[in-house]
């Protein structure tokens, strides 16, 4: 035995509750010291269990091992459960549970009792030692999902895996993967080649067009049918069923522009946006399409294990149905002038399909919103609290994921990267969803499956999707929290759930590699002096202007508060910037909005002129078209910041063009060219207009995005 400080620290990691939060734990008298001849065995059927904690003990795997020193995975009878039983004795380490996905659970929760470095898959070093006990534990929920959107933004198997490993160590137990959207087509189907290796790219001489940046490449890829079947070997490994999706009949933009026969039979409007088909939503009344679709879905039955295939069924376009001759009669046929009853018709042909094939149906809420869909389904409610309380109410087996509480693609604070249409919210309003305090009856809560997060990734296309910084930062903790709320509730309260985030599982998400978030520090500015605190052990950083960070040690005099920004970093963690409001502070001089493109009357001008919210062409942008800022009188600033598109999303926008500034509103000269679709300009003297000019052709879109300028007052 090395060290008593290992030791010491051992048994205080018994007291220190985990990610996921472990069962009671029993203390027993002694300590297991992992020694030299300290390895694994297993019962032939968890074998692959022991050679994966092998990699991470940096112990081996001898069977018919004989002696002290073993960790033993071993199946016990009775029914296959996700429970497990962890025994620490002085001789041996045992994990017992009646199912493999259970003694993958003990490992991690085995895992959460050593240094943090076993996550790094260093191995754990002779002497250390982990005091005695026996805990027991079950999670709460059997579904503890997280969907990922590899159709907006291509995600590679090495990340994939990545991905993977990093859900399998929170006992995420559901990878549901969305496969197929307007803009991508992800997964081989090997009877219709052209929908992964066309659809699968976009730009370039790709037929689908590039809507969420990476304008100017020829983007994307796909797994292999051979690729995604070591993917779920992979996974399952992990205790992780992939459940695939493929959206339908809208979100189909993609395969229309690569098959675009399955598509209503009117001609498009290709004016709006400068020749892209925008429709997308399959042809319900083409018999041919359901020819086609019952290839597609058979192989996908045939290639997933899991017993449900995800089928979409949300925001469909009906409006296209209505302007289909075919679509038309068929509403006819059925009696009906709702086009969401051609909806109910399409899911329940695609149901029959999965029947067929001994599969069951998972959509989202919309698909199920009239009742009559089948309860042979699971369905995911995201649309809001309410749309699930709908759908147990109506019987249907739920997955809880409101968009509000559980879409982290959202923003943290109102001045950090992502979206903001569902809500804005961090780590702890994901820990705290209760249902019951949501209303959700007794007989509502026995048809609660468990919980899912959700990643989409329009925004990750133009955040370097090659690296993981992005994803990281957007998911975790949100996903700690997640996989607390999904396992075993959240009773504890978030104090203490915060607590220990920051004092156990920040060091073991850096040893994970994870660039996880970490919440702001806490900023004050008063008599001239900023004062900076952080609540838990982050490092407290500044910069000036933008400069080089400094580390912030004692309280700042500073008369220009403006030019100052704060955050924190810890390991592989880092904070978002916070400021005082002097740095945010806008102005709004008055101003009038023209372009060369008419606007939409709805979406007119005027509002982003009044800067109270976006306007809209109505058209896309070709080459040569303008956007005229024109300001009553001339006008002095620090910083103006004009905008094309959707905030913090690259689309609808002006995707390449410069800016021209006056200072008459007569002559203009060049004076910085678009990123995004935007541009920040610092002028050194009043200016009367600024002119965004337009060098592409179409956005692939039907119209662009007028975000009201954002001006920043000389201080």
């Amino acid at each position: 035995m090395k060290s008593p400080l290992l030791l010491l620290l051992s048994f205080l990691a018994f007291s220190a509750a985990a990610q996921p939060a472990p069962g009671p734990m029993i203390p027993r008298e002694g300590a297991f010291v992992f020694g030299p001849a300290t390895a694994l065995a297993a019962d032939e059927a968890l074998l692959p269990l022991a050679h994966y904690a092998a990699e991470y003990l940096g112990r081996p795997v001898r069977q018919q091992m004989t002696g002290t020193g073993a960790v033993v995975l071993t199946l016990e009878p009775g029914e296959p459960s996700e429970a497990y039983r962890l025994e620490i004795a002085p001789d041996y380490i045992r994990i017992g549970a009646t199912s493999p996905g259970g003694a993958f659970n003990g490992l991690q929760a085995l895992f959460r009792l050593l240094p943090p470095e076993v996550y790094a898959q260093q191995g754990i070093p002779d002497g250390t030692a982990l005091a005695c006990g026996i805990a027991a534990d079950r999670p709460k929920y059997s579904y503890r999902g997280m969907m990922l959107d590899v159709a907006r933004t291509w995600v590679e198997v090495p990340m994939l895996k990545r991905f993977i490993n990093l859900l399998s160590y929170h006992n995420i137990n559901k990878l549901h993967l969305h496969l197929a959207d307007d803009d991508g087509w992800r997964i081989q189907i090997k009877s219709h080649p052209e929908l992964a290796e066309i659809g699968g790219f976009r730009g370039g001489d790709s037929p689908v067009a590039p809507v969420y940046g990476k304008w100017s490449e020829k983007y994307g890829g796909y797994y292999t049918q051979d690729e995604m079947r070591s993917l779920i070997e992979y996974a399952a490994l992990r205790n992780i069923e992939i459940i695939p999706e493929i959206d339908l009949p809208g979100h189909s933009r993609c395969i229309g522009s690569v098959r675009p026969e399955i598509r209503c039979s009117y001609p498009p409007d290709t004016v709006t946006t400068a020749g892209t088909d925008y429709r997308s939503a399959w042809c319900v009344a083409r018999e041919e399409n359901y020819v086609l679709l019952e290839e597609i879905l058979g192989e996908i039955c045939e290639l997933f294990p899991s017993p449900y295939i995800h089928i979409g069924g949300d925001e469909v376009e009906v409006a296209q149905w209505k302007k289909c001759p075919d679509c038309r009669a068929m509403m006819k046929r059925l009696g009906t002038v709702n086009p969401h009853r051609l909806q109910d018709y399409f899911m329940e042909r695609l149901a029959a399909m999965l029947a067929a094939r001994g599969k069951r149906p998972a959509v989202w809420n919309e698909a199920a919103a009239s009742g009559t869909f089948t309860r042979a389904s699971r369905v995911h409610g995201w649309t809001s609290v309410g749309a699930c309380h709908a759908a147990t109410a109506k019987g249907y087996r739920t997955v809880i994921m409101p968009s509000e509480c559980f879409y982290f693609d959202m923003r943290q604070t109102l001045r950090e990267e992502g979206h903001s249409w569902a809500s804005i919210f961090d780590a702890r309003r994901t820990y705290e969803f209760d249902p019951a305090a949501r209303g959700f009856s007794d007989r509502q809560l026995r048809h609660v499956e468990g919980f899912e997060g959700a990643f989409w990734t329009e925004i990750y296309t133009s955040h370097e999707p090659e690296k993981p910084d992005y994803m990281d930062y957007m998911c975790f903790p949100r996903i700690c929290a997640l996989a607390r709320l999904a396992w075993s509730g959240n009773d504890e309260g978030w104090e203490s759930y915060y607590r220990e985030l920051v004092t156990d599982h920040y060091d073991r998400m850096a040893a994970m590699g994870i660039g996880f978030r970490l919440f702001p520090p806490q900023l004050r500015y008063a008599n001239g002096t900023f004062t900076a605190t952080a609540d838990d052990n982050s490092e407290i950083c500044y910069t000036v202007d933008d400069g080089r960070p400094k580390r912030y040690t004692k309280p700042l005099r500073t008369a220009e508060p403006h030019r100052y920004r704060f955050f924190t970093r810890y390991k592989t963690g880092r904070s978002p910037q916070v400021a005082d409001n002097s740095y945010y502070r806008v102005i709004a001089p008055a101003l009038t909005v023209t372009s060369s493109m008419a606007e939409n009357p709805r979406v007119p001008f005027a509002k982003a002129a009044a800067y109270k919210a976006p306007a809209r062409t109505r058209r896309a942008c070709r080459r040569g078209d303008w956007v005229l800022y024109t300001f009553a009188k001339p006008m002095s600033c620090r910083e103006i910041f004009l905008q094309t598109g959707h905030e913090q999303l690259p689309k609808t926008q002006i995707t390449t063009g410069y800016a021209e500034v006056s200072y008459d509103g007569q002559n203009f000269v060049h004076i910085g060219e678009l990123e995004n679709g935007s541009i920040t300009l610092r002028p050194d003297r009043k200016i009367k207009a600024v002119r965004l000019v337009s060098t592409c052709h179409g956005n692939g879109t039907p119209y662009v995005t007028i975000q009201p300028p954002r001006i920043k007052p000389v201080l």
